[in-house]
């Protein structure tokens, strides 16, 4: 599914060159599921965002279905995002004006995806918030606003979902709801898992880690 072939990025800055990303290599297969961890600041987010086709890398390549997407226009990566990618971010980005089950649709909509709203529905009845479905974010839990975020991520069936930080804003018990729900989704639809994350324990979930240290792969200890 993912081929990433000796990634590196860099920026200018007033004290010279910063080296953020350092010769990275990883393959993921389809329906596998890949941690990538580090201290903060060892460039994690700069890599799940190159992976994504949100950056570009200073060198190096992503394939993604055979198709090189660093070579890709960013008319072109924003199609591909369209097509295939699905996110879940540490703070929900869910629309305060909208209701759980219109956050879901949206999406589906936009892509003329049919029967929207029983789809939506659906995958709120998945993560278990069919009965939340007409509420607004503001009166969910953080729990809650999470697991509306990971249905409208899955509904729209992406092929590869990309999660930074999914449970950093939700307390022990909560993070391990929404993470059991993660590797679920993950296994029962097939998407290929790329996350971000300081928990080691949903790290350990996944099929592969990848740890990062100053933008370098190192070994897992």
């Amino acid at each position: 599914m993912i081929i990433a072939s000796n990634l590196s990025k860099s920026v200018q800055s007033p004290e010279g060159t910063l080296n953020i990303l350092s010769d990275i290599n990883l393959s993921i297969m389809e329906s596998e599921s890949l941690a990538i961890v580090g201290p903060s600041g060892s460039g994690k987010s700069t890599l799940l965002g190159i992976l994504a086709g949100l950056d570009t890398p200073t060198s190096g390549d992503v394939v993604i279905n055979n198709k090189n997407i660093v070579s890709m226009s960013e008319e072109e990566r924003a199609k591909y995002r369209s097509k295939y990618v699905g996110f879940v971010f540490q703070s929900f980005h869910l629309l305060p004006g909208l209701t759980a089950i219109e956050n879901v649709s949206l999406p589906l909509e936009i892509k003329d995806i049919p029967n929207t709203a029983s789809l939506a529905n659906d995958y709120l009845e998945m993560v278990g918030l069919k009965n939340r479905a007409r509420h607004y974010p503001q009166q969910l839990s953080g729990g809650e606003q999470q697991r509306v975020a990971v249905a409208r991520a899955f509904a729209c069936q992406p092929k590869i979902l990309f999660a930074d930080e999914p449970t950093g804003n939700l307390d022990q018990k909560t993070g391990a709801k929404l993470s059991n729900l993660l590797f679920e989704l993950n296994k029962s639809q097939k998407t290929t898992l790329i996350l971000v994350t300081h928990d080691m324990r949903l790290a350990s979930s996944c099929d592969k880690t990848l740890n990062l240290s100053d933008g370098k792969a190192v070994p897992n200890k």
